[in-house]
């Protein structure tokens, strides 16, 4: 018998940290779903700040921007770092200098096509960010990291140099957007949307195996 098959679009900003803490409940998800489910798992694009300059914003201003003062965005970042502790991730704030934008890293998600390259990928652009406190909005910072995912560093720089796959991203994001998606992490499974947000590992599992028609977990 043929197992049951799950494709799984997982819609994601890489600045987002609730997409990190929700990246790792995933990977518990699908362990919990065991190996009798073929997987197959994509990365799309959802910018949370669409209209960011392409050099990005000295952080501290755009915290404050953002949440009103310099005081609350510290309150918010103590309560996500804890956690991302129980998650195993270490949130490195004092380390961000800039708050990137995030359309380059999109495109270059996109090249890296789909499956296991691309969840590499993914994962180091995470880490750089948040753990790194790397600049990803920059060309030569995502080269780096690309290299260091497997792509060739060179040709992911004269990639960056062009506009190439701007319009598959935009059109990703709006797809997302006139489905209704305002936040992320989102995931839709076998083109049904399932959920929206970082849900502890037995919450993502058990709509998983809705979707497959599976008998839940008692």
């Amino acid at each position: 018998m043929t197992p049951p098959q799950l494709d799984l679009m997982v819609i994601v900003d890489v600045i987002c940290p609730w997409c990190y803490v929700g990246k790792r409940r995933l990977e518990k998800a699908l362990a919990l779903l065991g190996s009798d489910v073929g997987v197959h798992v994509s990365w799309l694009p959802f910018e949370l700040n669409p209209g960011m300059p392409k050099e990005g914003i000295e952080r501290r201003e755009y915290r404050i921007k953002k949440f009103g003062s310099w005081e609350r965005s510290l309150q918010l970042d103590a309560q996500l770092a804890e956690q991302g502790v129980k998650e195993g991730l270490a949130f490195r704030y004092d380390l961000q200098a800039r708050t990137p934008n995030t359309f380059d890293a999109h495109r270059l998600i996109r090249l890296a096509g789909q499956g296991p390259f691309q969840t590499t990928l993914v994962e180091t652009l995470f880490r750089g960010y948040f753990t790194q406190g790397r600049d990803i909005g920059n060309a030569e910072t995502l080269a780096e990291i690309a290299a260091e995912s497997g792509m060739d560093r060179a040709e992911v720089l004269a990639f960056l140099r062009t506009d190439e796959l701007a319009g598959e991203v935009r059109q990703y994001e709006d797809v997302a957007r006139n489905a209704g998606i305002t936040g992320v992490p989102a995931f839709v499974a076998n083109r049904r949307p399932v959920l929206s947000g970082a849900h502890p590992p037995e919450t993502i599992a058990a709509a998983l195996r809705d979707v497959l028609g599976l008998a839940p977990v008692v």
